[in-house]
């Protein structure tokens, strides 16, 4: 590293991370407003925060817009929101009871009105067109609700409320070996599903774990956005989806429930003005994000993922983006491969005209909805198709920029049109565009933030999961971006450093 980055940029680079670390961590709670939250009728003009996609945001919704001036922040996951209630960016948060009592557990500073905002009643979900997986599902939910193991897990996390203690019950999968039952879940909604030592678990887990037992199939659990799981489900890409869902008729229009497994409510989140706020050290917070139970795991596997993304996803785009630019060079040049042009040009304008994320989902709940396909590849493929719209233009502008009388001067000397592009042009052109490569290949690397959103564990998916574990955002997500940066130096390092080889060959 010290014969790429110079000494100089080191101290200070370092320097200035160390300047955003303090600075982020002294802002962190300070000039936090008091609550003015008491009551359901004093949200009336407050800006209140839930999960996209909850039920808590469909109930909060008919008060957006009001007279009162009511704004709704809606977030991809609740431990958001927790945290913009912390930090004073909304008023209150409206949530579920039980994660509800997790978040309070967690963040003293916080607390549980007791109005409830409304009651509601929990269910899978399941494709419309799998009745039969429906009736399977319901006759074993109703086996475990006779015979007692389904209050026994839902007592082994949720305290009794006169005791105020759980009923201890480890409940162990009985089939190891069976066609697999796939779950599709947002493991960030305590105490129905959460990460535990890198595992998730929690009622609705041992739920469908249970189930699967009786239908004499194994369970296989795929962490994904909230807003992401009917898509999942209604595509096949997930046999059934369990992360606390409410019934709901709007929700009744595309998929199917199961039978209630549980009974909840709808309460509300707000600071307590009186309470003490946590006076964690920085090696304490340090500690609980990454030390304990190995949770630094999350952001090395999720490193692993977005690394094999982006270096195949590259390869793929390089591959087929060169493809397409010699056939627009080729048709530019001579009128020839009109229709392969035509075909090329459209293939660029719509995945340079449409949004990364949108061509994500479309490729894996549309196009590979009925194919039990790794989700590591179909990232792959669908970066590598948008890349290679955007190198082939990047090298069709190097080729073209080459001058028209060197192609004339290589025709002139009898030279085929493969010898003139592979030993006259393309090095020419390949240099000129070298800049522009590296910069897509670390547009590229960042792009993949967004593979979370099929379920897959990148980088940012796995500062996400520690964040919904501790519910402090800072130091997870200072992580992430300090990565991202020192790959993103590296990568641009590498690629100055080949510009000047490449251009101590000119001399």
């Amino acid at each position: 590293m010290s014969a790429i980055v110079s000494k100089q940029k080191r101290k200070l680079l370092g320097l200035f991370l160390l300047l955003f670390a303090v600075l982020s961590l002294t802002a962190c709670g300070n000039n936090i407003p008091e609550n003015r939250v008491f009551s359901v009728d004093d949200m009336d003009g407050k800006v209140i925060g839930v999960q996209l996609g909850t039920t808590g945001d469909i109930y909060v919704s008919d008060m957006e817009g009001d007279d009162a001036g009511t704004k709704i922040e809606r977030y991809n996951k609740g431990a958001d929101a927790i945290s913009s209630l912390k930090q004073g960016k909304i008023d209150c948060v409206v949530i579920d009871l039980q994660p509800a009592k997790a978040y309070v557990r967690q963040n003293t500073e916080l607390m549980i009105l007791d109005e409830e905002f409304t009651l509601e009643e929990y269910a899978a979900v399941i494709a419309k067109e799998n009745e039969e997986l429906l009736s399977e599902f319901n006759a074993a939910l109703e086996t475990l609700e006779n015979n007692g193991t389904l209050t026994k897990i839902i007592n082994n996390y949720i305290p009794n409320e006169l005791s105020g203690e759980t009923e201890p019950f480890n409940y162990t999968s009985t089939v190891t070996d069976g066609k697999p039952l796939k779950m599709a879940t947002n493991a960030q909604f305590p105490p129905y599903e959460f990460y535990e030592g890198g595992t998730i678990i929690g009622i609705d887990v041992d739920i469908a774990r249970a189930v699967a037992d009786i239908m004499g199939r194994t369970l296989v659990v795929t962490d994904m956005e909230f807003d992401s799981i009917i898509n999942a489900v209604s595509s096949g890409k997930a046999d059934i989806g369990l992360a606390g869902f409410t019934v709901t008729e709007e929700r009744k229009k595309q998929i199917n429930f199961s039978n209630p497994y549980a009974t909840s409510k709808q309460v509300i989140i707000v600071r307590d003005n009186d309470a003490i706020k946590d006076s964690q050290s920085i090696t304490g917070k340090i500690y609980n994000n990454f030390i304990k139970d190995n949770r630094w795991k999350f952001l090395l596997q999720g490193l692993l993922n977005t690394l094999i993304i982006t270096v195949c996803a590259i390869l793929i785009g390089a591959a087929l983006g060169f493809l397409l630019a010699l056939i627009r060079v080729g048709h530019d040049k001579n009128g020839s491969m009109k229709i392969p042009n035509f075909l090329a040009k459209m293939y660029v304008t719509i995945f340079r005209g449409t949004p990364m994320m949108v061509q994500l989902l479309i490729i894996y709940f549309v196009i590979f909805a009925s194919v039990d396909i790794n989700k590591v590849l179909v990232a792959i493929i669908a970066f590598g198709l948008n890349s290679s719209a955007y190198l082939c233009e990047v090298i069709r502008s190097g080729i073209m920029s080459i001058d028209e009388g060197q192609f004339e001067a290589a025709k002139s000397l009898g030279l085929s049109y493969s010898t003139m592009m592979k030993n006259i042009i393309l090095p020419q052109a390949l240099k000129n565009v070298l800049p522009a490569i590296g910069n897509e290949f670390i547009s590229l690397l960042k792009e993949t933030s967004i593979a979370g959103y099929i379920g897959l564990q990148d980088l940012t998916k796995g500062g996400d999961i520690i964040r919904s574990i501790t519910y402090e955002p800072l130091l997870p997500l200072l992580a992430v971006a300090l990565i991202y940066l020192f790959i993103v130096m590296l990568l641009s390092a590498l690629v100055s450093k080949l510009e000047r080889r490449l251009k101590k060959n000119e001399r």
